[in-house]
């Protein structure tokens, strides 16, 4: 370490540090003795030059090196400016020095070594190290307010410390502070009310959280229930609460897939209709049944009925005439014949079903054997059973009886078919049936998947459309199953129409209803096949059932040729409003 205060350092082992004084500055001692002089009798720089020559009688610190060779001095400069090397005068002598022991003995009490005279060319004394200068016994200094170096006499000691006139300045100690007693304590308050000022705050932002958490719950809330009354049709003041039928959405904006079903029986004859209505908006399954005897209209403006449209004019003609009468949209046909309903129930492992009867087996040559299917809560059937429970109609039976049966025959096979759409398309297409376009194996199977999993959760129904007399749609029905269910419009025929005439023939001649049915239509009646009586008739008749029907019932006994005392009041067949049965007097105009 190079000081710009230490000249006497030459930086070999010559001095050894000792300690910092008050300033932060090294202060040294000698290794093995007094330091030696400088050759030439030369003082190094000194601060304290000016004040130590008057004091001592030294000579100031303004050596010239060229002194020598005869050249004038050069005065000095100390360290705070002032000129060293001229004679001025006598000053007063400086106070604390001569007690300060430091320079008694060559080292300053303050802690740095006293200068050495040397060289000020030579800052490392290397000709001091290398001359002859005599060594003298070690001096030790020491910083004020520590003890004395090691192995000084307890006499020199006492005496040092011991001297009443010594004098100190505040920058020869060096203070250190100590912390107080309380300071752990303040520590710990301070921690303290740090902690709970923190809890207070998190407690606060937790509290808000929660406050906007709630509110937001609550407005998600409000708008959900908002919705739900929208779309539910609910709300107060929109056009579709004004439309409500039973807390449902309005029947007509509702989305429904319907599909026909007739099955045929192969056996005993006969049809049996029902619509597969799936409500996809409400979510809500339901079968609904068709009676025989509804009336329909054809293409060619004739009245007929369902059963006979369904024989006669076919499955396309029967949905066309369905959708006109009902006001839906039937997308297809599914013919199911009594065989291949057979080969669904046995494929969907038998169902179980509510029987209201006993069904006798259509094979036993004995009356008296078992039913194949008894009466009873839970009857678990077969196909084999399944189609004759859902064919069965006993003795004084009204039809809707039969129809009711393969109504829970249905609902039984659905709430045992696959709900996988997938699954459902490969048992349909097991079955082997040939469909009725635009119906296809994938649509139905999809389609029946859908009801199975509305029959399984209890979201499914079976209602019986009811019809009058005569064919037509009640005004229950109208209010009830055909704006609720199919959400259509009753459109039966209207009786401002043209005359509906039943006509049977009992003539013996195979030919004369036919060319009966030519005279009706060209005298603006509408033709309602009444088939052939088992026997003959003598005299024709004309029938007519109410009050109102007796005139047009008199226009046809003389458009056929009949005369007017064949007309009569009586009972007319369905959907007819005059029946007519041709006997044997009937002559058919050439």
């Amino acid at each position: 370490m190079n000081d710009g205060y230490d000249a006497g350092y030459d930086g070999g082992d010559q001095y050894e540090l000792v300690g910092y004084d008050e300033y932060g500055r090294p202060v040294y001692r000698h290794a093995q003795g007094q330091a030696p002089a400088p050759p030439g009798g030369q003082q190094p720089y000194d601060a304290y030059a000016q004040q130590r020559d008057q004091q001592y009688g030294q000579q100031g610190y303004g050596y010239d090196p060229y002194a020598a060779g005869g050249q004038q001095p050069t005065p000095g400069y100390d360290s705070y400016g002032s000129p060293t090397g001229y004679d001025t005068g006598p000053q007063p002598p400086v106070p604390g020095y001569e007690g300060y022991e430091g320079y008694a003995s060559g080292v300053p009490q303050g802690g740095r070594a006293a200068p050495t005279q040397h060289d000020p060319y030579d800052p490392y004394d290397q000709a001091a190290a290398g001359g002859g200068q005599p060594r003298v016994a070690e001096q030790t200094a020491y910083i004020p307010q520590q003890a004395g170096p090691p192995g000084e006499p307890e006499g020199e000691a006492s005496a040092r410390t011991a001297e009443p006139d010594r004098e100190y300045r505040t920058e020869q100690f060096a203070f250190v502070e100590e912390p107080a007693d309380d300071s752990e304590d303040v520590i710990d308050w301070m921690k303290f009310t740090e902690n709970r000022t923190e809890r207070r705050e998190e407690a606060r932002r937790r509290a808000r959280a929660r406050v906007v958490a709630l509110v937001a719950v609550l407005a998600l809330v409000a708008v959900g229930g908002v919705g739900y009354l929208w779309y539910a049709g609910k709300l107060p003041g929109t056009s579709s609460s004004d439309d409500r039928a039973g807390g449902t959405t309005t029947a007509g904006a509702q989305k429904r897939d319907v599909i026909a079903v007739h099955l045929h029986d192969t056996n005993g004859g006969g049809t049996s209709t029902a619509l597969l209505v799936d409500n996809t908006t409400t979510k809500q399954g339901t079968t609904v049944l068709l009676p025989n005897s509804l009336a329909l209209t054809g293409d060619d403006g004739t009245t007929t009925t369902l059963a006979k449209s369904v024989d006669d004019a076919g499955p396309d003609a029967t949905r066309t005439a369905l959708d006109s009468a009902l006001g839906t949209d039937i997308e297809g046909t599914w013919r199911l014949d009594t065989p291949y309903l057979q080969i669904l129930v046995d494929l969907v492992g038998n169902i179980e079903i509510d029987t209201d009867t006993d069904v006798p087996d259509p094979e036993a040559k004995d009356k008296g054997a078992t039913p194949l299917v008894r009466k009873g809560e839970g009857q678990t059937l077969s196909g084999k059973m399944a189609v004759a429970y859902a064919t069965h109609r006993g003795s004084g039976e009204a039809a809707d009886a039969e129809l009711q049966r393969f109504g829970q025959v249905m609902q039984g096979v659905l709430r045992k078919l696959s709900s996988d759409p997938a699954a459902a398309t490969t048992t349909i297409q097991t079955l082997g049936l040939i469909l009725d376009p635009p119906l296809t194996e994938k649509d139905l199977g999809s389609f029946l998947a859908g009801l199975s999993d509305l029959a399984k959760g209890g979201d499914f129904k079976t209602t019986l459309l009811p019809v009058q007399d005569d064919g037509r749609l009640s005004a229950e029905a109208g209010a009830g199953v055909v704006k609720d269910v199919l959400g259509g419009t009753a459109k039966s025929p209207d009786k401002d129409a043209a005359v509906s005439v039943s006509v049977r023939n009992a003539t013996g001649v195979e030919d004369r209803a036919g060319k009966a049915r030519v005279v009706l239509l060209n005298g603006g009646f509408t033709f309602l096949e009444g088939g052939t009586a088992s026997g003959t008739e003598a005299s024709s008749k004309v029938v007519y059932a109410e009050a109102a029907d007796k005139e047009n019932a008199v226009q046809v006994a003389k458009t056929l040729g009949l005369s007017a005392a064949s007309v009569t009041q009586g009972e007319v067949s369905a959907n007819a409003r005059v029946s007519v049965v041709l006997g044997q007097d009937y002559e058919p105009a050439s």
